[in-house]
């Protein structure tokens, strides 16, 4: 099945840790259904030293399930579910269920 969410869209998380924030899609992995958001889901990743490079400690983004995560309208701020339609001329394009604008053009 086709993701809802894609790369570049601004989401809000809606259960875990981090519930209540906001970020962009940095990836998305369609077979695990999960995202990376930025800013969400930090771990601390502790880097050996190689090299000239010291060692370091290293914030990173982990991803989360896209049932925890929903789509911010750009224009209002407000959530809405995400759906797909077929076109006229037979182009897929994603729409919000909410109010029924076009997301994809």
């Amino acid at each position: 099945m086709a993701a809802k969410i894609k790369k570049g869209d601004t989401v809000l998380v809606t259960s875990g840790a981090d519930k209540g924030k906001k970020g962009v899609v940095k990836s998305i992995c369609p077979s695990t259904s999960r995202a990376v958001v930025e800013g969400v889901n930090l771990t601390r990743r502790f880097n050996k030293r190689q090299g000239e490079l010291e060692n370091q400690s290293v914030s990173v983004e982990r991803s989360v399930h896209l049932s925890n995560l929903s789509f911010v309208v750009a224009s209002t701020g407000a959530l809405s579910r995400v759906g797909f339609k077929l076109q006229a001329d037979g182009t897929k394009v994603r729409f919000l269920k909410k109010s029924g604008d076009i997301i994809d053009v």
